[in-house]
C-alpha cells in the first residue's frame, strides 16, 4: 500500500456540528485525497460527534479512519492514538472545531520539501473573535529556527510536522496535564527540528473557531491550579534543554509574559487566602528562570508584573490588574515622565516610596513610539533638501533637540547636522484623544554635500538618512522615508553635480527596499550613471553626409551641462563635442563633423566632465551605414567603422588610396 503524504489527525470531543466543516475542509484540499489519510479519534463524545464521523467516513470512502474510545479528559490521548496509526511522511494536527484553507496542505508540503524543513507553521485566522498568536506571521520565512524567530509564541500543535522527526524523538503529548499539554510537545519538536522551521504568512492556512458553546479546551478549564501545573513543566523543559544565555532568554520571554499574565487574571478571581498561596507558588516557579538581565527584553508592564510577583505583593498585583483592564478599554496611552534622557511609564506605584519599585522597572525609552513624516525630499545642485515632522509618542515637543543624522553604511562614520525646528499646530490631535500635543515637531534641513563632513565634502559611500528626534532630554533615532507625502518620490533620482575640484560627481537619492527609507548614494556605489544615460543611435546626418549624429536619452535628475562626446585617436589627438538637449524631452544629440578629424582610428565615449570616471563607451556604427566621403585639398577622404569591430565605436579617418580604389572598381 502506498503511504500517504500527510496524515491529518483530528481529536474530537462533543464537536458537532463543527467537525463536519473541519473534515470537509480536509477532503477538499487541492493536494488531492490520494495524498491524504484522515485519522479521527472520537474521545467519548455524547452529542452525536461519533455518529457524524462515521457518516463522513461513508461520504469520503478510503479517506477516513474513525476510532472510538472512552473519554480521556483532554486532547492528548486521542492525538497520541492518532500518531500511533499515522503512515504519512507528514502529520498535521487539526482540532475538530477548526478548518483549513483549500490550498493549505499543498502549500505546507511544498514549503517543507523545497527547504528540507521539519515543521511548517501556516498563518492562523481567528473566527468568532478568537484571539490567536500573530507575531510570527509578519512575513513568510522559508527556513528559520526557534531562536531566531517568533515561532515559539505559537506553541499549539496545529502545524505540519515531519513524522520522522516525531518518531525519532519519541514525541507524544503528555496525558497528565489538563491544559497546556500541547506546549511541551511543540516546544520539544521545535528544539529538535534540525532541518529548520518554515513559516507561511502570505496565505490563510488555518481558521480557528471560538465556539459559541464555550467548548474550547482553554475555555472549559477554569482556575489557576491547572495552569500552575504546566508552567513548571515548561520552565523545567527550558532549563534542561537550553543552556543559559540569549537563546534560553528568548524562549523564556514567552512564558514570563503570556503565561504570567494569564495566571494573574485567574488569581484575581480566587479568595484572598488562596490567591496569596498561588502567588507564592508562582514566584517560586519563576525563580529558576528569571534573572535581572532579562529585564531589557521585557516590556515595562511585564517587568512590573514580575517585580510584584517575585516580591509577593498581592494587593499591588490586584491593583495593577485593574489598571490593565481600564487601560485596555481606554483610547489614551499611559503618559510618560521624561528625565535625564530616559522616559518612564507612569504605571501604578511609580516613585511611590511605600512600594520602592525601582525606576528601571518603568523605563520605556527603547520602546517609545517614533512617529515621522517626510513632506519634502530632493536634491538641488549639491544641496539635499528635507522637510517634515518627527516626534516621540507621549513626549510633548518641549526643549526640542532634533538633528539630522547621516551614517555611512559600511564604515559607520556619521555626521550630525542641525535642522530648523518648525511649528506643527494640531499635530497629535488625532491620537490618544488629543491627550499629547506635538506643536513643534517640524523640521527643515538644507545639507550642502560639499561641506557636510565637518566642513569638507561628504565622502563616497551609502549614507543612510535618519532623524535623531529629541525632546525633554530624551532622544531616539529613526530612519526616515517610509512615511512620506504622496508627491515625495521614493524612486532613485541621480544627479551629476560639480565636485570639489575633482570634476563632476554622481549623487543619487533613493529609498531602500523593502522598508522605503532614504539613502544617499555618493560615488555610484549602487546607481551607475552609465545605466541612466543611453546612446540610442550613431548615424550619418541626412542633410550633411559628413556629420556624425550621436543621439541618446538621459534619465538623470536634471540634464547635466557637462555631458559631451570625447573622441580620441590612436595618435593621441582628441575632439570634444558638447551634447545638446533636445527641447522638451530627455533626449540629446552631439554632432561631429568628421572632416575636422585628423587621420587615424578614433574611439569615443559619452562623458560627464573630467576625469573619465562618469563615462559610457559609444556603440559601433551600424553595419548598414556606409562610409562618409569628402575631398580635402582636392584629394578624396573617407570615414567609416573599422571592419570587425562591431562591439565598440572605432572610426577610421583616412585619405583614399587611388590605386587601390581603381583596382576595386576594375574588379567590380
Amino acid at each position: 500500500m502506498v503511504s500517504p503524504t500527510v496524515s491529518v489527525i483530528v481529536a474530537a470531543y462533543n464537536a458537532k456540528p463543527y467537525v463536519t466543516r473541519s473534515i470537509t475542509s480536509v477532503a477538499e484540499q487541492t493536494i488531492g485525497r490520494e495524498a491524504l489519510e484522515v485519522i479521527t479519534v472520537d474521545d467519548g463524545s455524547t452529542d452525536g460527534t461519533g455518529e457524524e464521523l462515521e457518516r463522513l467516513a461513508e461520504v469520503y470512502p478510503g479517506l477516513m479512519r474513525v476510532i472510538h474510545q472512552e473519554n480521556s479528559g483532554g486532547p492528548s490521548a486521542p492525538r497520541n492514538v492518532g500518531l500511533e496509526h499515522a503512515r504519512g511522511r507528514f502529520v498535521f494536527f487539526l482540532d475538530a472545531d477548526d478548518y483549513l484553507g483549500p490550498e493549505t496542505l499543498a502549500r505546507m508540503v511544498a514549503m517543507a520539501e523545497e527547504n528540507g524543513t521539519d515543521i511548517v507553521l501556516g498563518k492562523m485566522v481567528g473566527v468568532n473573535g478568537r484571539g490567536l498568536p500573530a507575531s510570527m506571521f509578519k512575513r513568510t520565512q522559508p527556513k528559520t529556527d526557534v531562536f531566531n524567530s517568533r515561532v515559539y509564541w505559537a506553541l499549539n500543535p496545529l502545524k505540519l510536522f515531519r513524522r520522522e522527526l516525531l518518531e525519532r524523538e519519541g514525541l507524544r503529548f503528555p496525558t497528565g496535564l489538563p491544559i497546556g499539554e500541547d506546549q511541551p510537545f511543540t516546544a520539544l519538536a521545535y528544539l529538535a527540528a534540525e532541518g529548520g522551521i518554515s513559516v507561511i504568512a502570505d496565505y490563510d492556512c488555518l481558521f480557528c473557531t471560538l465556539r459559541e458553546d464555550g467548548g474550547n479546551t482553554t475555555s472549559r478549564t477554569k482556575g489557576s491550579e491547572p495552569r500552575l501545573r504546566f508552567l513548571p513543566y515548561m520552565i523545567d523543559l527550558l532549563i534542561e534543554n537550553v543552556p543559559p544565555g540569549r537563546n534560553r532568554d528568548h524562549l523564556a520571554h514567552r512564558h514570563l509574559t503570556i503565561e504570567v499574565q494569564n495566571l494573574l487574571a485567574h488569581i484575581s478571581r480566587e479568595p484572598r487566602e488562596d490567591a496569596e498561596k498561588t502567588l507564592a507558588r508562582l514566584a517560586d516557579t519563576l525563580a529558576p528562570l528569571w534573572h535581572e538581565g532579562m529585564d531589557e527584553h521585557l516590556s515595562a508592564m511585564a517587568r512590573l508584573r514580575l517585580y510584584l510577583v517575585r516580591h509577593r505583593m498581592l494587593d499591588e498585583v490586584l491593583e495593577l490588574l485593574r489598571f490593565e483592564r481600564e487601560l485596555a478599554k481606554s483610547k489614551v496611552s499611559t503618559p510618560v515622565h521624561a528625565e535625564g534622557g530616559r522616559a518612564y511609564a507612569r504605571y501604578p506605584f511609580f516613585r511611590d516610596p511605600a512600594r520602592a519599585v525601582p525606576d528601571s522597572v518603568y523605563d520605556v525609552t527603547p520602546q517609545l513610539g517614533v512617529r515621522h513624516h517626510v513632506s519634502r525630499a530632493g536634491l538641488s545642485g549639491t544641496t539635499l533638501h528635507l522637510a517634515g515632522h518627527g516626534y516621540l509618542h507621549r513626549v510633548e515637543t518641549r526643549d526640542v533637540t532634533t538633528e539630522l543624522l547621516l551614517r555611512e553604511r559600511e564604515s559607520g562614520t556619521e555626521y550630525r547636522l542641525p535642522v530648523t525646528h518648525t511649528a506643527t499646530p494640531g499635530l497629535g490631535a488625532g491620537e490618544d484623544e488629543g491627550r499629547f500635543a506635538y506643536e513643534k515637531a517640524g523640521f527643515e534641513a538644507a545639507v550642502d554635500l560639499a561641506t557636510a563632513a565637518d566642513g569638507a565634502p561628504l565622502p563616497d559611500g551609502l549614507w543612510d538618512i535618519s532623524l535623531a528626534i529629541g525632546a525633554q532630554s530624551v532622544t531616539r533615532e529613526v530612519r526616515i522615508g517610509s512615511k512620506r507625502a504622496d508627491d515625495v518620490s521614493g524612486g532613485p533620482a541621480t544627479r551629476v553635480v560639480n565636485g570639489a575640484g575633482d570634476g563632476p560627481r554622481a549623487v543619487t537619492l533613493y529609498t531602500t527596499k523593502p522598508y522605503g527609507n532614504f539613502t544617499l548614494d555618493l560615488g555610484q556605489k549602487k546607481h551607475r550613471v552609465a545605466s541612466r544615460i543611453k546612446v540610442a543611435a550613431v548615424r550619418w546626418s541626412a542633410s550633411n553626409p559628413t556629420e556624425l549624429l550621436i543621439g541618446g536619452t538621459s534619465a538623470l535628475d536634471g540634464f547635466p551641462d557637462a555631458l559631451k562626446v570625447v573622441l580620441t585617436s590612436d595618435s593621441g589627438a582628441t575632439a570634444v563635442l558638447p551634447a545638446q538637449r533636445t527641447p522638451h524631452t530627455d533626449g540629446f544629440t552631439a554632432r561631429v563633423d568628421v572632416r575636422d578629424l585628423g587621420p587615424g582610428v578614433w574611439q569615443g565615449e559619452l562623458r560627464l566632465g573630467d576625469p573619465a570616471g562618469l563615462a559610457t563607451p559609444l556603440p559601433a556604427l551600424p553595419k548598414s551605414l556606409g562610409p562618409a566621403k569628402w575631398r580635402r585639398l582636392g584629394l578624396p577622404w573617407y570615414a567609416k567603422q573599422v571592419d570587425g569591430k562591431r562591439d565598440r565605436f572605432e572610426l577610421r579617418v583616412a585619405r583614399t588610396e587611388l590605386v587601390r580604389a581603381v583596382a576595386r572598381r576594375v574588379k567590380s
